[in-house]
């Protein structure tokens, strides 16, 4: 029980004035940790927003979701490469697939076909003309036995059928499925201009 006011000593914490189903509270300040505890909270939180709500510097908790499935969808497709039409487009839109073959195109046929894939001594890919057809698996095929009549490499000894898949995914990342498909008869590279001429 509560010692009296009376039987208080002088340096015993102040009791407050209200009484609750005869308890008194002691009307003391908080403890340091357990301030420390809150303003420490209230300082992670607003740091936090600003992070991941406002400035975006860390990729949120969905969109490392959608990274990890992307990568885990990569492993099954790669672990049973299947080349069907349905295959490469879904790879296409799986940004694992995207990105290697973006490096694979950028090391190996950026001389002929440009980084934006417009074409110049090669073809144009982003258009819907297509010289060899352009259904994905008639493109990888193009890719893995080349047309050495035309100028364009057998890339299959080279780069192999994974990385082939890879680069035909990138380039149909740039189309989307069904649009249309025109056959174009006569390819004429363009020349680059010749400064001071």
């Amino acid at each position: 029980m509560n010692p009296s006011p009376s039987q208080r000593l002088p340096d015993d914490p102040q009791l407050r004035p209200h009484t609750y189903d005869g308890i008194q509270e002691f009307d003391q300040r908080l403890p340091n940790w357990w301030l420390n505890t809150l303003y420490g909270a209230i300082v992670f939180t607003i740091v936090y927003w600003f992070v991941y709500q406002i400035a975006h510097l860390m990729p949120t908790d969905g969109a490392r979701v959608d990274a990890a499935m992307a990568r885990i969808e990569a492993a099954k497709m790669s672990s049973t490469l299947e080349i069907t039409d349905a295959s490469l487009w879904q790879m296409s839109r799986n940004p694992v697939f995207t990105d290697a073959g973006k490096q694979t195109f950028t090391s190996l046929c950026v001389a002929c076909h440009m980084a934006n894939l417009q074409g110049g001594v090669g073809p144009n890919l982003t258009d819907h003309a297509w010289i060899h057809g352009g259904r994905p698996t008639e493109i990888i095929n193009t890719v893995l036995n080349g047309v050495p009549a035309k100028g364009m490499p057998t890339w299959g000894p080279v780069i192999g059928q994974r990385k082939a898949a890879e680069v035909v995914a990138y380039v149909l990342s740039h189309h989307t499925e069904g649009e249309p498909i025109e056959v174009q008869t006569n390819f004429v590279p363009s020349t680059p201009a010749i400064p001071g001429k």
